[in-house]
């Protein structure tokens, strides 16, 4: 199994960037007639995480989702990284050579 970070071009900077999970989201809850303290720690997924890059990247994250999916899966590593997990090193490279020609230099694979 091959995990690598995927990062995308900041729209303002123009500089590689990639979405962290810093803590998990916090869901919580409220009723009509009481009060309920109970709250959810909910981590995301990886294409949710994914998602959360719209408006930071130059590409649209729903476009790059399609792309991954046809060679590896997205994936939270760790420390809250965005990866992507494949098989093995043909499909690392296959992906990586379907994001050159689809969005030129503005997707990035690195480990």
């Amino acid at each position: 199994m091959i995990r690598l970070r995927l990062f995308g071009r900041c729209r303002i900077y123009h500089d590689p960037v990639a979405p962290v999970l810093r803590a998990p989201a916090q869901i919580g809850w409220n009723a009509w007639f009481r009060s309920i303290d109970l709250v959810t720690p909910q981590p995301l997924k990886g294409e949710e995480l994914l998602r959360r890059t719209r408006g930071w990247w130059t590409v649209e994250p729903l476009e790059v989702a399609e792309a991954v999916k046809k060679h590896g899966r997205l994936v939270v590593g760790e420390e809250g990284e965005l990866m992507v997990e494949f098989e093995d090193r043909k499909a690392a490279d296959a992906l990586a050579a379907a994001l050159k020609e689809r969005f030129n230099d503005q997707i990035l694979l690195a480990p």
